[in-house]
């Protein structure tokens, strides 16, 4: 297939998941060194867990971002990851404020609809990317910065806790789409093997059409069974389509 290519692996810095897990690092590390002491975490543990939790999602997006070229299940295996890592930290906010006698705000909380309504702007990069990229990122978490830096506790982890469910809601849409991708185009495999056979069928000329769908053939083997090593017709979709064609015995 001629439209297989390998481009830039830098795509990820545009992904507003990428970004969003830049804001939640960013915070994340500041609200453990602004709220977290030796009293209430004496061996620094849980400032460990929660700043490599929260720099785990973002480095899953940019790594199974990058991956996603060459392979689709690599990419959705990690954009997992990073959804697991967000909720874990999730769960440790919830653990901050329910260790503070508290509970999360609630829908109609007026804070909560003014973090929910905070969106992100669209990122245009120039030719400065990686610049560009970190200057977006520090201008979108000055949006939320009144919440996530914030001198109050509670106001702080609360808005962490949201942020956090919009990052697993996008990672959910994200591997969905790319599973839809998936079911519909292949992967890189499954599409290199398919530009071999392509090219392959491009050298015979007197390769038929698929009856089934008119795509070129290529000639195979039969690998096992009665007719092992007997040659036929195949189609180059194959497995989306099984058409096949018996070659005459000369």
């Amino acid at each position: 297939m001629s439209n297989i290519s390998i481009t830039s692996t830098a795509a990820y810095m545009a992904l507003d998941s990428w970004i969003l897990s830049n804001i939640i690092q960013l915070s994340t590390f500041d609200f453990c060194r602004k709220f977290l002491n030796r009293t209430n975490d004496p061996c620094g543990r849980m400032f460990d867990q929660m700043t490599q939790a929260a720099r785990s999602i973002q480095a899953n997006i940019a790594e199974g971002t990058s991956r996603g070229q060459t392979s689709t299940e690599t990419e959705m295996k990690l954009l997992d990851v990073a959804r697991a890592s967000t909720s874990e930290l999730a769960s440790d906010y919830m653990f901050i404020l329910m260790s503070q006698g508290e509970s999360s705000w609630t829908d109609d909380n007026a804070d909560a609809i003014a973090v929910r309504s905070t969106m992100l702007d669209r990122p245009a990069y120039g030719k400065n990317f990686v610049h560009d990229a970190m200057e977006h990122i520090i201008a979108q978490r000055k949006k939320f910065n009144r919440w996530t830096m914030s001198n109050d506790v509670s106001i702080a982890a609360n808005a962490l806790l949201i942020l956090c469910s919009r990052e697993i809601s996008m990672l959910t849409h994200q591997i969905q789409s790319r599973f839809e991708k998936f079911k519909q185009e292949g992967g890189f495999t499954e599409n290199l093997t398919k530009a071999r056979y392509a090219a392959l069928a491009s050298q015979k000329e007197d390769a038929p059409k698929c009856p089934k769908c008119g795509a070129t053939m290529i000639e195979r083997v039969i690998k096992r069974g009665s007719k092992q090593g007997e040659r036929f017709w195949g189609c180059t979709k194959y497995p989306a389509c099984d058409g096949t064609v018996n070659i005459k015995k000369k």
